[in-house]
């Protein structure tokens, strides 16, 4: 049964040593993305699972390593070789910074959701995870469009700023049914590579109550991306 979920965006450049003289910029990104990750330990949940968009579908153990080489210092989360993608990666850091400010984790699993996914893949995903244990908690880790100023990595495209303030009110509302009905086409002309991302979440919640709270904890698009911190709670 889900009883927690939060959502935070996966830029290299949330981790200070990535970030370099720049790391002041997303200090509130950072402290937003904290307090969401925060939420989910405070939930006591049995199991804690980690999902964000990839190249392709992949499940890892919750000991699973990555790291940020490729976008700069060789920053390292979990133990051994490196095998998470980027999403996930960033999610284990923002898990063992909550750890390190004193929060318990629960058992950890991680799973990659295709980039193309069906929204029918996403939504089953989300369910498999929602029945997974007797309380689940779920971090998501996905952006909004890449296209909202001239200097965003898609360039600047019309219906970027509304596709956002849509995801947005989603998030601030609880709105499950909202993120379930995200078109793929869409996304992908927009550049929102946390579209599948954001439909497992919408199945996780599909058929449990509407979230007795919800919170959008950060919205803005700092290079022209849409970043989002949100928690819900049941």
């Amino acid at each position: 049964m889900l009883v927690a979920a939060a959502v935070c965006p996966h830029p290299p450049l949330l981790v200070p040593q990535v970030a370099g003289a720049a790391a002041p910029e997303l200090d509130d990104l950072r402290a937003a993305c904290a307090a969401a990750v925060g939420s989910l330990l405070d939930a006591r949940a049995d199991v804690l699972a980690v999902v964000g968009g990839a190249d392709a579908a992949a499940s890892f153990p919750g000991n699973a390593a990555g790291t940020l080489r490729p976008w700069g210092p060789d920053v390292r989360v979990g133990p051994g070789d490196p095998v998470l993608p980027l999403s996930l990666t960033i999610g284990h850091w923002l898990l063992e910074r909550a750890h390190a400010s004193g929060g318990d984790l629960p058992a950890l699993r991680f799973e990659a959701v295709g980039f193309d996914a069906s929204p029918a893949e996403c939504a089953a995903l989300g369910r498999r995870l929602a029945d997974s244990a007797g309380r689940v908690a779920l971090l998501v880790l996905g952006d909004g469009s890449a296209r909202r100023t001239e200097k965003a990595p898609g360039y600047i495209h019309p219906g970027a700023v509304p596709y956002d303030e849509m995801l947005a009110g989603a998030l601030a509302s609880g709105d499950a049914g909202r993120l379930l009905g995200l078109d793929p086409d869409e996304a992908r002309e927009l550049w929102a590579a946390g579209r599948a991302a954001l439909q497992v979440l919408g199945g996780a919640a599909r058929e449990a109550p509407p979230p007795a709270a919800s919170e959008l904890l950060y919205d803005d698009a700092p290079y022209g991306v849409g970043y989002f911190a949100a928690r819900w709670a049941w």
